[in-house]
């Protein structure tokens, strides 16, 4: 059945496909159709794992990025996931990079985006996040807007923290992005240092005034240096951060030279990302020794490399593009096998 789904909305540009596709699943996952999506996908049950002191239903997440806005929640987690991120969302609505601006690789069954955030603001997505009767784990995503100086930046994510922090089951700081101009420095030397120094202390206040501890992770990029991935690894210890995402996409174009739309800017995901994000898993754990836990992200699309990333150390997964590829059904096969 997915398959003439896909082919169907290949037919369409990318982006378009992609908003179709939410406001299918937004609709599935009204009380009234919501039952009739679980019979025909089978969700199984999964394995309960406790993480960054969370429990969650199952290991498998969806990632950031699919539902930047939490329009679809319920449609998502009829579909058997344990857990999502929302988002990114910044303080402000803001319209993203110009259009075109989401391309498919359908040989590689990669997707590039240099999407820009786009999003409808953090008070818009805390009421979906609010009017959600997903009862899996839901992380909220949050980032800087494009008009805020780098210098000015983790004033953005302490907003979005503030909003978030009673809504949200953990907390995902976006420095990797890289379709947002220079966000990616926020990941190095002083501003890193301070941008987490400032959240870890908000976070203890906003314990304090909740009652309750959200962990909040941070998402890296695979385009790292062994020197910067050393030094992120050293500074997300010393925060006593709760959670590393690895990875973000990447702006390497490695394993689709040559290929319709790999010239095209913006952040590299799906089965390209696959050997690149598993390496910097590996490498991480390596330094972080267990203190930290990991969710691996990128280029998951079957159970095997869903497991490789789990040997290399991640404790939890997210999926996107490969869903985009492959169907519902790789919520339903990594939940049975994923432990």
């Amino acid at each position: 059945m997915y398959k003439l789904f896909r082919q169907c909305i290949f037919q369409m540009d990318a982006e378009n496909a992609h908003d179709f596709t939410l406001q299918c699943l937004k609709i599935a996952g009204h009380p009234l159709f919501q039952p009739i999506l679980k019979s025909i996908i089978g969700t199984p049950k999964g394995t309960e794992k406790t993480v960054m002191g969370v429990r969650f239903p199952n290991p498998i997440g969806l990632a950031a990025g699919a539902d930047k806005n939490g329009e679809a929640i319920d449609g998502f987690g009829a579909l058997g996931f344990g857990f999502m991120e929302v988002g990114t969302v910044t303080p402000l609505a803001q319209d993203g990079n110009a259009k075109p601006r989401q391309f498919r690789l359908i040989e590689a069954e990669g997707i590039i985006n240099r999407n820009g955030f786009n999003n409808n603001g953090i008070d818009y997505v805390i009421e979906n996040v609010k009017r959600a009767r997903y009862r899996g784990v839901i992380g909220i995503n949050i980032g800087k807007n494009k008009q805020t100086p780098l210098e000015h930046g983790k004033d953005d994510y302490i907003f979005c923290l503030n909003k978030a922090y009673n809504y949200a089951g953990y907390i995902t700081v976006n420095i990797s992005s890289p379709n947002t101009p220079d966000l990616r420095q926020l990941q190095y030397g002083d501003y890193f240092d301070d941008l987490l120094q400032s959240i870890k202390a908000r976070q203890a206040v906003l314990a304090d005034q909740y009652n309750k501890y959200v962990p909040i992770a941070v998402k890296i990029a695979p385009d790292l240096s062994e020197a910067e991935l050393v030094q992120i690894a050293d500074t997300l210890v010393r925060y006593k951060m709760d959670g590393v995402i690895a990875t973000n996409t990447t702006i390497s174009r490695e394993h689709v030279v040559g290929l319709k739309n790999a010239d095209q800017q913006g952040g590299l995901s799906g089965k390209p990302l696959q050997q690149k994000s598993t390496a910097i898993i590996k490498r991480l754990y390596e330094e972080l020794k267990g203190q930290i836990p990991i969710i691996g992200s990128g280029g998951i699309d079957g159970v095997q490399n869903a497991q490789e990333k789990i040997e290399a150390g991640a404790e939890l997964l997210q999926v996107y593009s490969g869903l985009i590829y492959h169907g519902p059904n790789l919520v339903n096969e990594l939940v049975k096998a994923i432990k």
